[in-house]
């Protein structure tokens, strides 16, 4: 018996490529980004991250993914570029008993909030003073459709009789107790219409969506959520030029 690992006890050899921020070096303002690599230290394996200056891509990163942004990821040598197609194929590559199974148990918890940020960039792009109103009601109805989904018992909460509080669901996360590949989702927007609303129509979601901020509370406990988020300032930064000043 020797103390080298089998080829079956090693991590496979990752790499995740992420948008850099302003100074090229550290991460920049993308869910994307944001996403994958949630999922892969959700996953528990050894990953490398590198960061890509967008002004100036490197000569080997233009060979690697030609004509492709980051996020991009290599898996063993092989290089993979599309978001949704990456997310199924770590699910499948990484899987149990050695890594944990990341995909919600239920369907509605994929699509819980999937309007939001549609709803949000029309609301920081609106020049038109008179539209401005309209716009945060529908960022605001968008909003209290997930502060319901999350206050709603999922039907496991539900089973063998078990008791819900009279405020409704306490679990965590969109899923359950535990961040699953829906949060790695959402979670990421949500903070981008935190930080940019703020800054740029000092809007604050409504205090009286206790389920929101129940979830955003549970997971800024997180590592795997703080830790992946671009500062602040680099968000701020990267819709600048995006969130337009509202008209007199």
């Amino acid at each position: 018996m020797t103390d080298t690992a089998t080829d079956e006890d090693k991590d496979p050899d990752i790499e995740l490529f992420v948008k850099a921020g302003s100074d090229g070096e550290s991460i920049g303002n993308c869910p994307f980004s944001q996403r994958l690599f949630m999922i892969l230290w959700l996953k528990g394996v050894v990953f490398n991250v590198t960061t890509v200056d967008l002004k100036r891509k490197p000569a080997d990163l233009h060979n690697l993914a030609p004509g492709t942004h980051p996020p991009f990821l290599t898996f063993e040598g092989e290089v993979h570029t599309d978001v949704n197609k990456i997310e199924e194929y770590l699910e499948e590559m990484l899987a149990p008993p050695k890594y944990p199974k990341l995909a919600a148990r239920n369907r509605e918890s994929n699509t819980a909030g999937n309007d939001i940020f549609a709803k949000f960039s029309a609301y920081v792009k609106n020049i038109k003073a008179e539209n401005h109103k309209a716009l945060e009601k529908s960022l605001n109805k968008a909003l209290t459709k997930l502060d319901e989904y999350l206050l709603n018992p999922l039907p496991e909460e539900l089973q063998g009789g078990r008791h819900v509080p009279e405020g409704g669901s306490t679990r965590k996360y969109l899923d359950g107790d535990e961040l699953t590949l829906a949060d790695c989702n959402l979670l990421p927007k949500l903070h981008v219409v935190k930080v940019v609303a703020k800054k740029f129509r000092n809007y604050q979601i409504p205090s009286e969506f206790r389920g929101l901020w129940r979830y955003l509370g549970n997971a800024y406990s997180r590592d795997e959520f703080t830790n992946t988020c671009a500062a602040d300032v680099e968000i701020e930064l990267a819709y600048k030029d995006v969130a337009k000043r509202l008209g007199k």
